[in-house]
């Protein structure tokens, strides 16, 4: 595979990057520009990857590097793609080894920009951004956080585990062994799902109860984050509504911070709005107390146990079904511990969801594991069963009875 580096002070990022693609065992080629070697010498570069590093086309002119790399590379991955790289790449320009390299490159191409907000909300940046993704490239959106200098906002590097983590899905899902057309990403790039917009829920709601306690559940988040981060890895615009989640950002994602099932309706139907697809992986709270206690609940001098009551929290999902607009997809869960099929039927009915994924749940099953199996029940009467794998193998299963959808195509008689 390919790393490009251009040149910006996110270069030094792309040493980690370097070090979790050898250390899983990549055979990596670091193609830097002129401009990143002034902030990372050749020598670091040649000593992570274990290979010679050059910036030009004259360097071992003999073997024709400029067109051999893009042809042989399994995956291209350009981090930090800086607005003038990106320029470039979409223009077509050829003017050092990595712009040619990616046109000629007949694989999945990957760029993770990098710059200050200004130059990435910029109408140029824009256009090249759309153009690049028109033509089936990947591009991740840019993190938000702390710039060159005091500044900070939208344009930060992700973090390398998570440019890492996207790079992995592009390489999982066998993208390689389709031919690709050479301008980079075309028919076959995998990118089924560029141009939409999906919004994903994740984790579990908490409904206070005093300053110190509330009502949850077992909910990791681990399931909704594998769909931010497959759904990037295929092309999307992705917004994720994280409810309290302890895990890192996923690359590319735009991540909407809730606490309660009311927080959690508001930022979804908010979201929703104008998204082509909304999974609602989260675990809302089915229940909250229908009073709050201002200080905390003491035990009784007799050892009775205070009553609580309840109330029951709105049906996300089914708010939604109710009123999304035609060509909107929802894409349901059925967390159940029995009776699931019947349980998951009448969800998706009720919920007016295109597809359900029924779960079955318990101690040590789905919630907080890393892998997970489900049934996916369709609107049209079809049944899906995925067996057990990882959550984010699960999400590209799910993602492509979707992206099928999408597509208007038509499903395999064979389940997968």
């Amino acid at each position: 595979m390919i790393l490009g580096v251009s040149g910006g002070i996110a270069a030094y990022k792309a040493c980690e990057l370097l070090r979790l693609f050898t250390e899983s065992g990549h055979d990596v080629t670091v193609v830097p520009t002129a401009a990143a070697l002034e902030f990372v010498g050749a020598p670091t570069w040649a000593a992570l990857s274990g290979k010679p590093v050059a910036a030009d086309v004259w360097t071992n002119v003999h073997e024709v590097p400029h067109v051999r790399l893009g042809r042989h590379a399994h995956l291209v991955v350009v981090a930090p793609a800086t607005a003038d790289l990106l320029a470039k790449a979409a223009h077509g320009m050829a003017d050092d080894l990595l712009t040619n390299t990616l046109l000629t490159a007949t694989c999945p191409v990957l760029f993770a920009p990098a710059m200050h907000t200004e130059m990435w909300m910029h109408a140029a940046t824009t256009a090249n951004v759309a153009t690049l993704r028109g033509r089936g490239a990947i591009v991740i959106e840019p993190a938000v956080g702390r710039l060159t200098g005091p500044d900070t906002g939208k344009g930060r590097l992700p973090e390398p585990a998570e440019i890492f983590a996207v790079a992995r899905r592009l390489l999982a899902r066998r993208l390689l062994a389709r031919p690709l057309a050479r301008a980079s990403g075309g028919p076959g790039s995998g990118a089924d799902l560029a141009g939409r917009h999906v919004v994903v829920t994740a984790g579990g709601t908490r409904e206070p109860l005093d300053p110190v306690r509330f009502l949850g559940n077992r909910s990791s988040g681990k399931q909704g984050y594998a769909f931010a981060r497959t759904a990037v890895a295929r092309g999307a615009r992705v917004t994720l509504i994280a409810a309290n989640v302890a895990l890192p950002d996923p690359a590319g994602v735009d991540v909407v911070r809730v606490g309660t099932t009311a927080e959690l309706r508001e930022a979804t139907l908010k979201s929703a709005t104008e998204a082509d697809v909304v999974v609602m992986a989260a675990a809302p709270a089915d229940f909250r107390p229908s009073t709050y206690h201002d200080h905390k609940i003491k035990k009784r001098e007799d050892g009775s146990a205070p009553t609580i009551e309840l109330t029951v929290n709105p049906d996300i999902s089914a708010e939604f079904g109710a009123q999304k607009r035609s060509g909107q997809l929802l894409v349901a869960f059925a967390a159940e511990t029995n009776d699931g099929i019947a349980n998951a039927r009448a969800k998706l009915a009720r919920k007016r969801a295109d597809l359900i994924v029924l779960n079955d749940v318990g101690v040590d099953k789905a919630f907080g594991t890393d892998d997970n199996a489900a049934t996916v029940l369709d609107s049209d009467g079809s049944v899906t069963e995925i067996g057990l794998r990882g959550k984010e193998d699960l999400a590209d299963a799910v993602w492509d009875l979707v992206a099928r959808r999408l597509a208007g195509g038509v499903r395999p008689p064979e389940n997968d």
